[in-house]
């Protein structure tokens, strides 16, 4: 038996060297460019039409990745492919204000309110097959967290990616602003998180950092702006998320915005599972192999719920 274990271990290891090193081997690329068999298309939402894309069969079973504010669709490149691969049909799209998705909003004199992000996520929920795997990155987590809160039997499981762990002023537990953040009004936090995008304080490479550079042509300033001043009002649904039923898996850096220490805080609240990667706040870019291997292994954990 001891073998046998020792054997098991020593396999499960490998697997383990081998995912890494393909996350190791990435190099610069054109992240403007989708994978092939990628189909682009507009998605009728409540707030307008969303750019979405979707890679793979229809028939299989669905997977819907959420960019977070600043982001786009086109922060899954690697991911999708990975998990279309597994054999699910994968979709994305630019929330509203966002990248290509920048004309629809509230109109005119309004704002862009959780109300807007979370009844546009169940629409595109609802117009596929469910119950859906969706993940949330940054922002969009909470997003991906309140539309559950709402509508939990359109998911299958759901995937936090780099997403606020605290409810309130979600900027407190951030490294580089924590308690300035209750002093700066919203647009001045937006302007330090462009510049800091901009500058590339992050040290993406070239590719990478042409695709985030070339966003901000595109994105609503105003959007990003009520984003902001919406992470300062995180709403408190731990305790849905903890008697949900649904298997939730929280990914992140090593070097997360926010301290592994609150990540596991709230897996331990709200009783998920939590990853945590040698990289930073963007693990789907950095580590997709890793992160695919995990967001799989909730899938068979959500299959047989």
């Amino acid at each position: 038996m001891a073998i046998r274990e020792r054997l098991r271990d020593n396999h499960r290891d490998n697997h383990r060297d081998q995912i890494e090193a393909l996350d190791r081997a990435i190099g610069d690329l054109d992240w403007i460019l989708h994978p092939p068999g990628t189909t682009a298309f507009g998605f009728p939402a409540p707030s307008g039409v969303l750019a979405a894309t979707a890679l793979g069969a229809p028939a299989h079973p669905r997977v819907v990745l959420l960019p977070g504010a600043t982001g786009s669709k086109e922060d899954f490149v690697l991911l999708a492919p990975l998990l279309r691969d597994a054999g699910y049909f994968v979709e994305s799209y630019d929330l509203a204000g966002q990248y290509q998705s920048a004309e629809a909003g509230p109109g005119e004199g309004g704002s862009y309110d959780y109300a807007l992000f979370v009844a546009d996520l169940i629409a595109f929920l609802e117009a596929g097959s469910t119950p859906v795997h969706v993940l949330g990155y940054s922002f969009a987590g909470i997003v991906a967290e309140l539309a559950l809160a709402e509508r939990p039997e359109l998911f299958a499981t759901l995937t936090l990616l780099g997403a606020p762990p605290e409810p309130g002023q979600a900027f407190r537990g951030v490294r580089w602003i924590g308690k300035l953040s209750y002093l700066l009004p919203a647009h001045r936090i937006a302007s330090l998180i462009i510049w800091g995008i901009v500058t590339n304080k992050n040290k993406v490479r070239a590719g990478r950092l042409a695709l985030v550079r070339m966003r901000f042509q595109y994105t609503s300033r105003r959007s990003f702006d009520d984003i902001v001043r919406l992470m300062k009002h995180v709403p408190d649904v731990r305790a849905v998320l903890a008697t949900s039923g649904i298997p939730i898996l929280i990914a992140v850096g090593d070097n997360d915005l926010w301290r592994h220490s609150l990540h596991r805080g709230l897996a331990d609240r709200i009783g998920a599972e939590l990853r945590v990667y040698r990289t930073g706040h963007s693990p789907c870019e950095t580590t997709p192999h890793q992160l695919a291997r995990d967001m799989l292994a909730l899938y068979a954990r959500g299959a047989t719920r």
